[in-house]
């Protein structure tokens, strides 16, 4: 039995903004400016700090509204750490 999730290919970027609650604008390594799904509707009081350096995956739905998804972001406390934000991926 395999416990791990298995993340699709993960795309770097940098967090521009967090806004209405399911909605973050990142710039990608490419310099592409991107607006990615935030599967997290708490507050993320402390792990949305603008600037920060956040992993995003992406699908070819085409009933998808928003190709990308934000699903980690780089936390530095006493020393870095890269915290999941998709609050879906418990359930899988």
């Amino acid at each position: 039995m395999d416990l791990l999730y298995r993340y699709p290919t993960l795309y770097p970027g940098i967090l521009l903004k967090r806004y209405k609650r399911f909605f973050a604008d990142i710039e990608l390594a490419s310099g592409a400016v991107i607006t990615a799904h935030c599967p997290n509707t708490g507050p993320m009081t402390g792990v949305s700090t603008i600037g920060s350096r956040v992993m995003v995956s992406s699908s070819d739905n085409p009933k998808r509204k928003l190709p990308y998804t934000w699903e980690m972001i780089e936390v530095k406390d006493n020393e870095a750490t890269w915290v999941g934000i998709n609050t879906a991926l418990p359930n899988r």
